[in-house]
Formats: structure tokens, sequence, C-alpha cells
């Protein structure tokens, strides 16, 4: 009995690995540099501002979860952004924020 629960924890364990080894963070003052841009142009765009923030947090934690910190730097840059990386996280964003 106890090995079909360790199969199926190693399992569960071995198909996490790929999502954390790309997990990433934001640079330092980038996170808050995002929050702000975002909730401004969320309320631009007719939202309150609670929705706003709401909207903004889970797009703050698609792309830490779905980039790595280099390309959440490159997000960042102030040189001018990869148009496929933007593209990439605008629809990362879109798919696990959007309320459908």
């Amino acid at each position: 009995m106890r090995f079909p629960s360790l199969l199926a924890l190693s399992v569960a364990g071995a198909l996490l690995l790929p999502v954390a080894a790309n997990a990433g963070e934001f640079p330092a003052g980038a996170k808050q540099n995002y929050m702000t841009q975002c909730t401004e142009a969320a309320t631009g765009q007719g939202l309150d501002a609670k929705s706003a923030q709401q909207h903004c947090t889970c797009g703050a934690t698609a792309i830490e979860k779905n980039f790595s910190t280099e390309e959440i730097k490159d997000l960042d840059s102030k040189d001018g952004v990869d148009a496929a990386l933007m593209q990439k996280a605008q629809k990362v964003v879109q798919q696990a924020c959007m309320k459908g």
C-alpha cells in the first residue's frame, strides 16, 4: 500500500520540476513598477481600483510562474523589449487573469 502512494507523490513531484525550474522573480523594484504601470493602465481602461489591483497582482504572479528571472529582467528593460517575449507575456497574463 505504501508503494503506490510514494509512486504517485514522486510522479507529481517530477511533473512540477519544469514549472519550478522556470519560475523567476522580479528584480528589486521592478515588481512595484509593474504594479504601478499596470494599475494605471487598467483603471484607464475602465476597471475600478480594486479590480485593477486584483488583475495586476494576478499578472505579476503569472509572469513569475512562467518566466525565468532573466526573462523578467528583459521584460523590464529600458532599452527595448524583445517583441516575441512581450507577446508571450501578454498571452500568459491574459490566459491566467482574464475572467471569461
